[in-house]
């Protein structure tokens, strides 16, 4: 299938576009970093989806919307880009499925604000997608990541206290690895078929974690 990603010069959407590459799709990123991936099936295009033109590309089958910002123009990158990339390719007879990349923070809160904003906005607008490409048999859903273990959170990681503290906050006792959540794409894009609409929370359990005092 023809795959559309955002973002994949780095972190969760390189290892999702990997994924798909192993699968076989033909994969086409938009970054607005140089190209990170050499494989035959791959093509890239520099673009910065807040401010640039985007590309002309047909009849994209899956799009993953992952480019993202924190605490940078979150705003225009993560919620008009977004709205700005599947708009443009979304709708088609050609799309079966579209997935966000939103954020635990937007169930949470727990976040810069203009961040969690922009990710909040995200998963209002996927279900207002969802609605909108079930004319083309399609689904539409976003995944919900807690901490994932990726150059955005390099200074956390760096930091043996500060990353001991942040693990404690989960159930599970750890952060997602970003082949994980590229599985987890994979799955809502090509195995399911029949969950539309909805937001996946892949957090190791951190917001449910709280003290029971009696």
């Amino acid at each position: 299938m023809k795959v559309l990603i955002t973002g994949t010069s780095r972190g969760i959407g390189k290892a999702i576009a990997q994924k798909f590459l192993a699968m076989n799709h033909k994969v086409i990123g938009i970054d607005k970093n140089p190209q990170t991936i050499n494989d035959k099936n791959y093509i890239h295009y520099l673009c910065d989806i807040s401010n640039d033109e985007l590309p002309e590309i047909e009849e994209v089958e899956i799009l993953i919307n992952n480019a993202g910002v924190q605490n940078e123009n979150d705003i225009d990158v993560n919620l008009k880009g977004t709205i700005k990339v599947t708009e443009k390719y979304g709708f088609n007879n050609s799309i079966k499925s579209i997935l966000f990349n939103a954020s635990a923070s937007a169930r949470t809160g727990s976040e810069f604000p203009m961040y969690v904003a922009s990710k909040g906005g995200v998963v209002a607008y996927m279900k207002n997608v969802a609605q909108r490409v079930a004319k083309y048999g399609a689904t539409a859903n976003s995944m919900s990541p807690g901490g994932v273990n990726c150059e955005l959170n390099q200074h956390i990681l760096d930091d043996k206290k500060l990353y001991n503290d942040v693990l404690n906050e989960t159930l599970l006792n750890k952060w997602a690895s970003v082949e994980e959540i590229a599985e987890w794409a994979y799955f809502i894009t090509v195995v399911n078929k029949s969950m539309t609409g909805e937001d996946i929370l892949i957090d190791n359990g951190e917001a449910i974690k709280y003290n029971f005092i009696w």
